[in-house]
This record gives C-alpha cells, sequence and structure tokens, in this order.
C-alpha cells in the first residue's frame, strides 16, 4: 500500500491524515430511498442537491451516507456498506418491518460480532453489526 505523506514541522515525513469519509449509495426512487433512511432509520437530512433531489446527505449520531439518483441502477452482488449500530436487534426489526430483504440471517459471530446482511430499497447491500453481548 502506498501512502502520501508531508513533512512536519520538523522536516520528517508524516503519513496523511484522513477525515470523514462516507459511503454513496446509488438509488433508482430517491424518494422511497429517504422514506427508508429517514424514516425508517432516523438519519437527518443536511444536505440536498436539485429539484427533484439528485443527490443528499443524511446523518445520524457518528454515521453519514450519501445517496445519488441513478435511475438505470442495478445493485451489485457485494455489500456496499458496513454499519455498526448500537442495537443490532432493533436495526433488524426496522429492516424487517420496511419489508426489505434479509440476505444473511442475524447471528453471533465467533469474531464476536453480531450481525446480518440486508438489501435496502434501492437493493444495495449492506453488512449490519454490533459488538456480540452489547444487543
Amino acid at each position: 500500500m502506498t501512502s502520501s505523506s508531508t513533512s512536519n514541522s520538523c522536516g520528517s515525513p508524516e503519513p496523511a491524515r484522513f477525515g470523514r469519509i462516507a459511503a454513496t449509495l446509488p438509488v433508482a426512487d430517491m424518494d422511497r430511498a429517504l422514506a427508508f433512511w429517514e424514516g425508517g432509520l432516523g438519519f437527518e437530512r443536511v444536505f440536498a442537491n436539485g429539484d427533484p433531489i439528485g443527490f443528499v446527505i443524511l446523518k445520524r449520531d457518528a454515521a453519514e451516507v450519501h445517496l445519488t439518483l441513478q435511475p438505470d441502477h442495478r445493485p451489485s452482488a457485494f455489500a456496499v456498506a458496513h454499519m455498526m449500530v448500537g442495537d443490532i436487534d432493533a436495526l433488524h426489526e426496522v429492516v424487517r418491518a420496511f419489508g426489505l430483504r434479509i440476505l444473511k440471517g442475524l447471528r453471533t459471530h465467533d469474531y464476536g460480532l453480531r450481525a446480518f446482511v440486508f438489501a435496502d430499497p434501492d437493493g444495495n447491500r449492506i453488512d449490519a453489526a454490533a459488538p456480540a453481548g452489547e444487543c
């Protein structure tokens, strides 16, 4: 792996610093996606662009997700995001209540996570987990 570096005040190289990074999920139907992310999961819209909306930034707690309107979106066969939550069982219930597909059932793994995989309303695969024993 390569990394860029800058020099610190002593002239010695130091690794690049990283700030925010967020998943950008393509959606074919922005209203449907927002109903899930805002209405179901409680994310708050902090930025929206276009009329109708073509791009939106949503935040909740330390999490951030970007949605981009892609009318011809076809979901990938791999996970596009991984979310850590405080109560995995509660998230599982929200996903079920929205009638979304559970791709891998909720279970506790030997590596210390309780997790499941679901498809959001646009078919994007999302891994969701919490440390085992927390919920």
